[in-house]
């Protein structure tokens, strides 16, 4: 919490010692940009029916965004000279060039209530610059103005600075993912005890615990008391020797386990799932094994689930085989699994590192050149990394995936930021 707190006021710092912050003429050229005409159009003022009035030569049409009741629509209200006229005297077309260059038609028809209204929805977020073309008894009209909200600009050296990162939506795979714990054991028929065959004095011993050994080397020799003559053991598999409880003097008696030797050069990793996991876990799926020690990781596949339960955890035992020819895997070590039961393609996916919130929606940023600006977006299945996104962006939008609360922090500091 402490490190986001220092890189938002670095990015604060940042922002104000480059001019980019507030009182800066770079930092937020949209703010209040809805009271801010182009191209000589009057600054604007409010309607009767709380929209932007705009006039020219004694005409003039009342525009706002009916959401009330419905998806958000463009709405206008013709008048002469102040005086409300019937819809049908006019015609209005609203065309909005979205950040990026994106183009929207939206023109109004006539309705019975006496205003216009436009059939196609105004998609958030409501940001864009405004061409209004209207005729009103056979006079055309033309009003431009910028309308934007959601939006900021962050020079790129500042976002270098800050951290702020960005990729291209795209798409991505969607796994159902389970993380669980497990434990490594060595695989069953592939330790063997070494033991003596006649009972008498061992008289050398060539092997320790650690050494590795091969099928047939000698390990320990020892004097037989029925014969009075001495007999090698040797390594029945190859392996690592795992135990010795032999030593040169002593008795070993007939029977005696010396030695005890792993073949390690594969491991089960026996994987514990709980509760209604073990339901829908099955052999087959992919499973990634990560040590605890150093975080390295293997790929494996599921090989069974085991019919009983563990013990002492009451849990659903599942088992896979790693390659462990490095021997870096050591039997009794605990690691982490991740279980991949499916995964499912998914046409526009971004890292959950994008995600924030804005305006109580589920939202991300996009970059365009130095401007940033809300995406609100609609979300469908997610795992660990990563989202689905239904709605709300585009393939190849650059979306801020790293330090986007900064992002987010600075739209709201500069106020272009309302509700409808």
């Amino acid at each position: 919490m402490r490190s986001r707190r220092c890189s938002a006021l670095a990015l604060s710092m940042l922002l104000v010692a480059c001019g980019a912050g507030p009182g800066g003429d770079d930092a937020h050229p949209h703010a209040d940009a809805d009271t801010h005409a182009h191209e000589g159009t009057p600054v604007a003022r409010e309607g009767g029916h709380g929209g932007r009035w705009l006039e020219q030569d004694g005409h003039a049409i009342e525009l706002a965004i009916a959401e009330a009741g419905t998806p958000p629509k463009f709405q206008a209200w013709l008048y002469r000279s102040g005086t409300p006229l019937p819809a049908g005297d006019g015609s209005v077309d609203v065309r909005l060039v979205r950040l990026g260059g994106i183009e929207e038609h939206h023109p109004l028809q006539p309705q019975a209530d006496g205003s216009l209204l436009a059939a196609s929805v105004v998609d958030e977020p409501h940001s864009f610059d405004v061409e209004v073309r209207a005729t009103i008894g056979g006079k055309a009209l033309r009003w431009a103005y910028a309308s934007h909200e959601g939006r900021t600009r962050i020079a790129r050296e500042i976002a270098d600075a800050s951290g702020i990162a960005v990729q291209p939506a795209g798409p991505g795979v969607i796994a159902d993912e389970h993380e669980v714990q497990g434990l490594l054991t060595p695989v069953e028929g592939r330790v063997a005890k070494v033991v003596a065959r006649f009972p008498g004095p061992i008289r050398a011993l060539d092997a320790s615990v650690g050494d590795h050994v091969r099928a047939g080397q000698l390990l320990a020799t020892v004097e037989s008391n029925l014969s009075l003559s001495t007999y090698a053991i040797r390594a029945p598999i190859g392996g690592v020797v795992l135990a010795r409880t032999a030593s040169v003097g002593a008795l070993a008696g007939e029977g005696a386990v010396l030695f005890e030797i792993g073949d390690l050069s594969e491991l089960w990793v026996d994987l514990h799932i709980f509760g209604a996991d073990a339901g829908h876990i099955r052999a087959g799926v992919p499973v990634s094994v990560t040590r605890l020690s150093d975080g390295a990781s293997a790929d494996t596949t599921l090989e069974r689930v085991l019919p009983g339960m563990a013990t002492a955890s009451q849990s659903t035992v599942a088992r896979a085989t790693i390659a462990n020819a490095d021997g870096q895997w050591r039997p009794g070590s605990a690691v982490k699994a991740r279980i991949t039961v499916d995964r499912q393609q998914a046409a526009l996916a971004v890292p959950l590192s994008a995600l924030q919130s804005f305006r109580g929606h589920d939202a991300v940023f996009i970059r365009v050149g130095d401007i940033y600006e809300v995406r609100s977006v609609e979300l469908g299945k997610r795992d660990g990394r990563q989202v689905e996104v239904i709605a709300g962006l585009r393939a190849g939008d650059d979306v801020v995936v790293a330090q986007s609360y900064l992002v987010k922090a600075d739209v709201e500091k500069s106020g272009a930021s309302h509700d409808h």
